[in-house]
């Protein structure tokens, strides 16, 4: 058994011999016998530090063969016999010693050693070689996860890339096309804008034409109505001449034919009576009782005239209007209100109250006459609910129009009105207090309500502690106190002063609204003068006259105006600054005048500025005189 172990050892140290001489050996061989594979040649190498990469090999491969070898101790292909002879001595010193057992097991546990170092080696690569596959499996995945973080950030940069170029290419579209727009729209205003101007000329011209027209056909029209009424007038003349001297003749004819009648009724009456007279005093029975029925006759009528005068005071104090007012649209009685209105109604005129919108012939601030409308309206809604009224108080220079102002409230607002002024309670002495109540039952009385306007208030309501005020009227100023203490739902109590600051603070405290009335500003004396123009010139001038106007008075001359334009308007109302309505009113009633006394009775722009500027300057004189007596 040992010799065949030993004979196989021999021959594969032999065969690993060779292999590792002739270089043929694998590089997986990993056994290396060093006791055995000594030789003499000290160059020669273990086949483990003689093997070369794949590379080496193919190199060697194709270098050129090798020299002859003259060593005649080896052989051709460089193998060494004396290792195997060593090998073969040494087995058979072995085989032959009594150890040779122990030798081959010691060789037999190295050789089972090395195996499972060989094994374990063989493992340890495999774990190795595990491990670097996990390791390059790990690296590959990284650099695959590295590539698709890669490519998944630049397809994001792409894209973004692309956004930001498709966005920028939208801009340029965008700017482009607004751009062109814009361009598109300019010229369309352009073409617009001349277009415009071409139809505005082409207009201008039109109406330039159309101007021209009218006016010569107006001049035409002018003249024809010129040569028409001159041609009328003359014949309504030589009519109205002719139709005199016939009227004329015939009045004349008829007069004289009632004279005629009545001398002769005149005669004969006369005859009657001197006949019954000459019987009367021939007779006396006849003069007695003549002289009797007489004397009766003038009793009776005496006493018929007291009876009825003494009837009518109590008639006229219980039924009549009292004696302070003034004016009033109710009438003195009751019925007469009545039969005015059913007179009105019957002639077709409406009351002032309900005949438009507007103020009439009271021009005012515009914001003044706003609030008087509203507080007309809240006046009548007041009414309407059965509320009590509100008093108010107007205040301002003479003149500005507080009484109109009054009217015309009491008019919009459906209410009677009555009109007093306060100069009048002085003089009534004792009576004043009796009067001041008769006139508050009498306004009770009103079923419409009764707006009471006192003008010149401060006449008989100024303070109290005045030393020059009279006990009559400190008891007139508390007679009035008391009858307003409490709100009225039958009057409203308007007061009109220049002077607010007299009032009684107790008369003050019962006033609900305080409206100011200035003087009138330029657009109003604008409206002013046109309106009086109006009143005072245009409509004054003959009315239709009566048969004995015909007869026995003169014939009144139309006024002729020439010249007056709204420009000579508006120059007097800047000339007039500081007037009021009433100096307006009273301006126009001299040109009026002037007019009436000029030979022709035509006003013209020199006669109206003539009338201004001596009015301007009296005006002014007016003014410098009341500063000096102020003085």
């Amino acid at each position: 058994m040992a010799q065949k172990c030993a004979i196989g050892l021999i021959s594969a140290l032999a065969a690993s011999a060779s292999l590792a001489q002739s270089k043929v050996a694998s590089a997986d061989g990993p056994f290396n016998l060093s006791g055995f594979s000594t030789s003499a040649n000290p160059q020669q190498q273990p086949p483990s530090q003689t093997q070369k990469p794949p590379s080496t090999a193919a190199e060697e491969s194709s270098a050129p063969p090798r020299a002859r070898n003259d060593n005649p101790r080896t052989s051709s292909g460089g193998f060494d016999p004396e290792a195997l002879e060593r090998g073969a001595k040494a087995l058979k010193e072995i085989n032959n010693s009594s150890y040779a057992k122990k030798v081959f097991e010691s060789i037999k546990q190295q050789e089972e050693t090395k195996q499972t170092e060989f094994a374990t080696k063989a493992q340890e690569f495999k774990a190795m070689q595990a491990q670097a596959e996990t390791e390059r499996h790990k690296v590959i995945y990284d650099e695959q996860k590295k590539l698709a973080q890669h490519q998944a950030q630049t397809k994001s940069q792409m894209a973004r890339y692309e956004d930001d170029l498709a966005r920028k290419r939208m801009q340029a579209e965008n700017e482009f096309h607004r751009a062109r727009n814009q361009e598109l729209v300019k010229m369309q205003e352009d073409s617009a804008i001349r277009q415009e101007q071409a139809r505005r000329a082409t207009e201008e011209q039109i109406q330039a034409q159309r101007r021209q027209t009218e006016r010569e056909k107006a001049e035409i029209e002018r003249e024809t109505i010129r040569v028409k009424a001159i041609a009328e007038a003359e014949g309504r003349a030589h009519e109205a001449r002719l139709a005199e001297d016939v009227n004329r003749r015939m009045l004349v004819d008829r007069a004289n034919a009632e004279r005629e009648k009545w001398v002769a009724a005149i005669n004969t009456t006369f005859d009657h009576i001197g006949g019954g007279l000459r019987a009367i005093l021939t007779d006396q029975n006849k003069l007695v009782v003549a002289v009797g029925g007489v004397t009766a006759l003038a009793a009776g009528i005496y006493t018929t005239r007291e009876g009825a005068r003494v009837i009518w005071s109590y008639v006229d104090r219980i039924l009549g209007q009292p004696s302070l007012i003034r004016e009033s649209s109710r009438g003195k009685y009751p019925w007469s209100g009545s039969l005015s209105r059913v007179m009105s109604t019957l002639r077709g005129k409406e009351p002032a109250s309900k005949s438009g919108q507007g103020f009439g012939d009271v021009i005012l601030h515009p914001p003044l006459q706003r609030r008087i409308e509203h507080l007309a309206n809240a006046t009548a809604n007041t009414k309407l609910h059965q509320a009590p009224f509100r008093n108010v108080l107007f205040y301002g220079p003479p003149g500005t129009g507080k009484t109109m102002a009054a009217r015309e409230l009491a008019r919009k607002s459906g209410l009677d009105y009555a009109l007093m002024t306060g100069g009048d309670v002085a003089p009534l002495g004792s009576q004043a207090v009796t009067k001041i109540h008769q006139l508050f039952d009498w306004g009770k009385k009103s079923k419409r309500g009764l707006l009471l306007f006192i003008d010149e208030a401060d006449a008989f309501l100024c303070e109290r502690n005045k030393t020059y005020m009279s006990e009559a009227q400190r008891s007139a100023l508390n007679a009035l106190l008391f009858r307003t203490g409490d709100q009225s739902k039958d009057i409203v109590l308007a007061l009109a002063t220049n002077r607010p600051g007299d009032l009684d603070s107790a008369v003050a405290d019962r006033v609900d609204e305080v409206l100011e009335f200035p003087l009138p500003g330029e657009e109003e004396r604008f409206k002013l003068l046109n309106l009086y123009l109006e009143k005072y010139i245009a409509e004054a001038g003959p009315k239709k006259p009566s048969l004995f106007d015909r007869l026995f008075k003169k014939e009144q001359q139309k006024i002729e105006i020439k010249g007056v334009t709204e420009e000579l308007l508006k120059e007097a109302a800047a000339k007039t600054e500081g007037f009021s309505g009433r100096e307006i009113a009273k301006l126009m009633a001299s040109v009026q005048a002037a007019v009436y006394g000029s030979e022709d009775c035509v006003l013209d722009s020199v006669l109206f500025r003539e009338v201004v500027e001596y009015k301007v300057a009296e005006h002014q004189q007016r003014r410098k005189l009341a500063g000096t007596d102020s003085k």
